[in-house]
Parts: structure tokens; sequence; C-alpha cells
């Protein structure tokens, strides 16, 4: 048995963290749903801006919509549409066979609304609809100004990846979105069986310490977050709050692990896989990871504990040593903000590019 289905097995959904045109033309995707049990997919403007700012795979959509789109940001849209668009039909089957909790692709808001809630509401209102998928979440980031437009999309009945999450807290604040978001819906007599995910961002932790990590703790601080979080992720869907909604219908928001690419060369590869093995969570994974772990992940995969073992623990070297969690977690989220829509401008300035080359006035 290969390691990506023991993973399966254990009760973990693995989604690739990546999209490009080439990998659904050439068959990669594919290979990976077949292969390596991966059922779903997420997206952000970092991996647009890598997939469309460089090759040739899009310049021929880029040059059809510049004569009738006049915005680089809705060419944009257009560009990821299309490509989701056909992994959601990759995925089709999954979404089927798991009863509609899986096989899930995600598309981001603009980053630049990260900060305005009645603008991400409409945005992700309009693409949702756009997509014309039964299988795609809308990622929302979880922002203090975000987590408002998380509420409404849910109570809307608009799937709902609430990304930008760094710590338990952050976790938390995005659950409680969701479930105000079902109980507005239960009281208003309609299905709250609308799914979700949250994205807790993992690899990011131990690059922020780097250089400053107390002995012994080097490349431990991401997974004691997620130990945390999941102990808490545990304890909430055992509470009175998501066992009401259950029973009126709903399933729980999981739990999702992001950014599990091991930044550190000198640690494993398959860090951020083999210390987050969970049931009902889902591990987002680059394609070297994925293909890692399926080369050499632990086996038989060890099970995070429910207690999120030595958690408190490691956190608490790091407290001693003056590193504020709290404090970490804040930076992290704004860094993340800031990066995404760093890398959204430079996507719209590579779209200006190709589009005036291939008008021939570069």
């Amino acid at each position: 048995m290969t390691p990506t289905r023991t993973l399966h097995d254990a009760g973990q959904s693995l989604w690739l963290d990546n999209i490009t045109r080439g990998i659904i033309d050439d068959g990669t995707l594919e290979r990976y749903i077949r292969d390596f049990d991966v059922t779903g997919l997420t997206s952000n403007p970092t991996i647009f801006e890598k997939a469309i700012g460089s090759g040739e795979h899009y310049d021929a959509q880029i040059a059809d919509l510049a004569a009738t789109v006049a915005d680089d940001d809705q060419i944009f849209f257009e560009l990821a549409m299309a490509d989701l668009r056909r992994a959601c039909d990759l995925f089709a089957d999954v979404h089927r066979r798991s009863a509609g909790l899986d096989g899930f692709v995600s598309l981001e808001v603009s980053p630049e609304l990260a900060y305005d809630a009645e603008a991400t509401v409409a945005q992700a209102a309009d693409l949702h609809a756009r997509m014309d998928r039964p299988n795609v979440f809308i990622k929302i980031p979880g922002t203090p100004e975000g987590l408002p437009a998380v509420e409404e999309t849910i109570a809307a009945g608009i799937p709902v990846n609430v990304t930008l999450l760094f710590s338990s807290e952050h976790h938390l604040a995005a659950a409680d979105a969701y479930y105000r978001g079902l109980e507005r819906r239960v009281a208003a007599g309609l299905s709250p069986d609308v799914p979700s995910v949250a994205s807790l961002f993992m690899s990011r932790w131990d690059k922020k310490v780097e250089g400053r990590t107390p002995a012994g703790l080097e490349n431990r601080l991401g997974l004691a977050i997620g130990g945390r979080a999941y102990r808490n992720y545990r304890e909430l869907l055992d509470s009175d709050r998501v066992q009401r909604l259950m029973n009126a219908g709903a399933r729980p928001q999981r739990l999702l692990w992001a950014s599990t690419g091991t930044k550190d060369p000198a640690a494993s590869d398959v860090l951020y896989v083999d210390g987050l093995v969970s049931p009902f969570t889902v591990n987002t994974m680059p394609d070297g990871t994925l293909e890692a772990f399926a080369d050499h992940g632990t086996q038989p995969p060890v099970a995070l504990p429910r207690d999120g073992g030595d958690a408190d623990e490691v956190l608490g070297g790091f407290e001693a040593a003056g590193i504020s969690v709290d404090t970490l977690a804040a930076e992290l989220q704004q860094e993340g903000a800031d990066s995404f829509v760093a890398s959204w401008r430079t996507l719209l300035e590579a779209i200006a590019s190709k589009r005036a080359a291939l008008a021939g006035t570069a």
C-alpha cells in the first residue's frame, strides 16, 4: 500500500496546493488523483502569479480576452476560472462519492479586499456564480475584517475556505464566523449543509523564528502550533454548539493544514505531513511535498494525539525564550496578507505586459 493511500485511509484528505494549466493539459493532475489519492486542490495569487507569468500556456486566452475585457483583474479571473472549472470536473466523482464533503477546488477573492468585508461578500457571490460548479470553495482571508464576510457568505449558502490563519485563536475565530452563518440559516429555515474548511498555515512559523529558536526546538514550532490547534478543534467538534448544528443537518468545518512544504533544507521534506496526520482534516501539499511523501512518507503514519501531544511544552519553551506566539501570529497574518497583495499586483502587471506584447505594442 502506498504512503498516500495509508494517509487517506487514516481519515485525512490529501489536496494539491497548486494549479497550472500545464498540469491539467499534460495529465499530471489526473495522475495525482489516480496514483496519489489526491481529492482536491487549493490555489492562491502566488500560485497563479507563477503559472501565468511564466510560459505560454495562457497567451492565447489572454489575447482573446483582451479584445473584450478591459480590466486585468477580470482577465485574471477568467483565466483562473477556466483552469479551476476543469479541475472541478476532474474531482467531480470524488465530490459525488463523498456526498459533497470532498473533491473541492478553491478560488480566492482579490487579496486587496482583505480589509473590506462588504466588497469581499459581493465578489465571493459573483465568483461562485460564475464558476458554476458545486465543488468550489471561495477563499476569504480570516483577518478580523474578513470574518464578517465569512459569516455573510456562509449565510448566503456559498462554501468558503477561510485562509490566512496562523494560530488556534485565528482558527477558532474563523470557526465561530462559520457557525454563526450556519445558525442564521437554521433560524431562517434554510439547510445548514454548507461546507467549509479553515486553512492553518504551518511552515511559516519555523521560518519566522529561524536563527532565534531555543536549543532543541528547531523546526518544532509549526507542529506545536498545529498540535494546540488540533486539540482545540477536536474539543470544538464535541461541543454542544456543533452537535446541535449537526443535528440540524450541518457538517462541521474541517481544519486544513496549509503551507506544508518544508522551508528548511536541513529538515525532513515531509515534516508537516508526517507530523500532522489526523482524521477529518485536510493536508494541502505543494507538488514536491506530495511527490516526496508518496516516495518516503513514514509508514504506518503516526496520528497526532487528540490532546496535541507535547504542543504546550514546546510552546512554553518558546515563550520562556521571550518569543511571543500571539505576537508572531499577528505578524504572520499581516505578512501573509501583504505577500498575497504583492503577488496579486505582480500578477496583474504580468497580464498587462502579456496583453501589450500579444497586441504588438510592447
